[in-house]
C-alpha cells in the first residue's frame, strides 16, 4: 500500500479521466461514459493498493486488475501508462491498428493486462479463478474486479459470486459500478438492475455500498475490505454517475459509445482541468 493523500488521488483521478478523454477524442472511437464512472475505483488501486511490478508484467505474487466491462479499458490504458508499463506517448495509438491498446483490454498485446476481456459477464469468473489460484498457492496477492450494472444480469456474474463463497475467496475485491444508465435494447428503457447488494449479500459476500466517487469512502472501504479475513469475498457497490466529470455527459446514456467532437473535447478538457485542487 502507498503513502499517498486523498487529495493526491483526487487530482490524479481528475488526470486520469482527462487522458481518457484525450486518447477517446483522438481516436474518435472509444467508450468514455463508463471509463469516467469507473476512474476513482481504478485510481484508487493503481495508485493506492495494487502491489505491482512495471518491469516484470508478470511478476507472480503481483496483484491483478480484472476489467469485466472491458468497454472501459481507456481508464486502465490511463493508469497503467502513469504506473509506467508503457509510454504514455502510445495512449495516442488507442484502437488504431496494431496497437497495444485496442478497443478491449488484450493481454497479449498490452503489459499490465491480466486478462482479455470484452464479453461481458465473462470477467469475474476470470477473477474468481484467479482468486482462487492465489489461494492455493499460498499467495497474499488480492484481485480486483470491476463489473457493470448492466453485465450484472447475465447469469455466469451469478455462478463466478457463487464460486467465489464456496471456495472462501476474501482474496478478491469486486466494484460493481452502478451507474443505472442500462437500457433496454427493444424499447430505449432503463432496465432495472434490483438492489444488487441484497444479490451478493445472498450469495455470502461481505457488501459495502457506497459514493462511487468518494475517495475517501473508497480508500476507507478497500481498507476495510485489507483488513476483513472471513472467507467472503468483497463486493463494493459503488453509486456512480455515467460520464462522471464532464457535464454534458454526465447521466447521458448516448454517451456509452462516442467520442467527442473539437468543441466538446476543449470543453471536457477545461471543465476536468478546472477540478484539479491547488
Amino acid at each position: 500500500m502507498k503513502d499517498v493523500s486523498i487529495k493526491e488521488l483526487k487530482n490524479t483521478a481528475t488526470q486520469m479521466r482527462m487522458k481518457v478523454v484525450d486518447m477517446i477524442y483522438k481516436a474518435q472511437s472509444g467508450h468514455p461514459g463508463g471509463s469516467l464512472s469507473a476512474a476513482d475505483f481504478v485510481t484508487a488501486c493503481y495508485f493506492k493498493f495494487m502491489n505491482v511490478n512495471p518491469a516484470e508484467p508478470r511478476w507472480p505474487d503481483r496483484d491483478r486488475m480484472v476489467l469485466s466491462k472491458g468497454h472501459v479499458c481507456p481508464i486502465q490504458y490511463a493508469c497503467l501508462a502513469t504506473v509506467g508499463f508503457f509510454s504514455e506517448s502510445e495512449l495516442d495509438t488507442l484502437r488504431k491498428e496494431g496497437s497495444k491498446l485496442q478497443g478491449h483490454p488484450s493481454m497479449t498485446k498490452c503489459p499490465g493486462i491480466d486478462i482479455s476481456t470484452g464479453s461481458l459477464g465473462q470477467g469475474l469468473a476470470c477473477a474468481a479463478g484467479m482468486a482462487l489460484a492465489g489461494k492455493m498457492d499460498g499467495k497474499d496477492y488480492k484481485v480486483f474486479c470491476v463489473v457493470g450494472d448492466g453485465e450484472s444480469q447475465e447469469g455466469e456474474i451469478w455462478e463466478a459470486a457463487n464460486t467465489a463463497h464456496k471456495y472462501k475467496l476474501d482474496n478478491l475485491i469486486t466494484f460493481v459500478d452502478v451507474n443505472n444508465l442500462q437500457l433496454d435494447g427493444t424499447t430505449d428503457e432503463v432496465m432495472p438492475n434490483g438492489d444488487l447488494g441484497a444479490k451478493f449479500r445472498a450469495f455470502g459476500w461481505e457488501v459495502i455500498e457506497l459514493d462511487g466517487h468518494d475517495m475517501e469512502e473508497i480508500v476507507a472501504s478497500i481498507e476495510k475490505c485489507y483488513a476483513s479475513k472471513n472467507g467472503k469475498p468483497k463486493a463494493l457497490i459503488g453509486r456512480t454517475v455515467k460520464g462522471k466529470g464532464v457535464s454534458y455527459m454526465e447521466n447521458q446514456v448516448g454517451w456509452h459509445g462516442v467520442a467527442p467532437n473539437t468543441e466538446q473535447y476543449e470543453q471536457a478538457m477545461s471543465e476536468l482541468k478546472a477540478q484539479l485542487i491547488a
